[in-house]
């Protein structure tokens, strides 16, 4: 039986949404409050995968993530580390995402819980929420994405504040291409870098930067929400092309598919 945990905190709202992905590609989820977590109420090791989902928990305050991620890191902190080095999966998205930036696992260069990158406010200073273009950069690391033809654009709603990937160093960036570590950009409808141009790129985040993977390929983090473009219904458009099964389902499925799977092969 593969065992995924989704863990949610005060201002989560994606947990169910996000659970109901994963139950569909034929995973046993637990939906879990990060209390129970920290007080060793649940054995995380339990679980052979883990999705920290998106929302605004702790209302962001401070900055977005961040009371979570030092919540996390303070009771839990060496767990999540031997999780990840562990070569288990973790996704994050959206405000999961700014939770595994905070604590150093992506982008993971280092056996720490230091943050490398930060998720920036929005340079539009505005709450962003809509569709957008996504270009899979074909990361051979993912192990999410490898059912997602190199090169495929998808689309997925955003919706958040703070979504501006940002790097310490300028050097990083090509740390960061040559390691496979860049899995997705914002693009236009074609495919081609939307080059920072808005409202393509939602956030002004560098190179178009819209999901990490650690080196392993074992950690994801995506702005996007590919659990609200699980069902091809749920898409504003027609369902992409680019996916077999495309008529049943959208672009946001082969994550949590594939997820599954790689646990299914190789954890479970």
């Amino acid at each position: 039986m593969i065992r995924i945990l989704v863990l949610r905190a005060p201002g989560t709202n994606c947990d169910e949404e996000t659970a109901r992905a994963l139950r569909e590609a034929g995973a046993c989820v637990d939906v879990i409050h990060t209390n129970k977590l920290v007080k060793r109420e649940v054995d995380l090791f339990q679980y052979h995968g883990l999705v920290l989902p998106g929302g605004f928990s702790y209302g962001d305050r401070v900055r977005a993530g961040a009371i979570w991620a030092k919540k996390l890191r303070a009771h839990i902190g060496d767990m999540l580390l031997r999780y990840a080095e562990e070569g288990r999966p973790i996704l994050g998205i959206c405000n999961g995402f700014q939770v595994l930036v905070e604590l150093g696992l992506l982008p993971g260069w280092e056996s720490s819980l230091e943050p490398q990158a930060a998720l920036a406010p929005n340079t539009s200073a505005r709450f962003e929420a809509r569709w957008v273009y996504l270009r899979y950069e074909g990361s051979e690391r993912c192990i999410f994405t490898r059912d997602i033809p190199r090169g495929a654009v998808l689309r997925m709603p955003v919706a958040h504040s703070e979504g501006r990937f940002l790097l310490a160093h300028d050097e990083d960036l090509s740390r960061l291409i040559s390691n496979g570590q860049l899995v997705f950009r914002y693009a236009l409808p074609d495919g081609r870098p939307a080059e920072g141009a808005y409202p393509f790129n939602p956030n002004g985040s560098l190179f178009d930067i819209a999901g990490i993977c650690n080196p392993k390929g074992t950690v994801l983090g995506l702005m996007p929400h590919p659990e609200r473009a699980v069902y091809s219904w749920q898409l504003p458009e027609s369902a992409s092309s680019n996916l077999e099964g495309a008529s049943v389902y959208a672009d946001g499925w082969p994550i949590f598919a594939s997820m599954v799977r790689y646990i299914d092969e190789n954890i479970a």
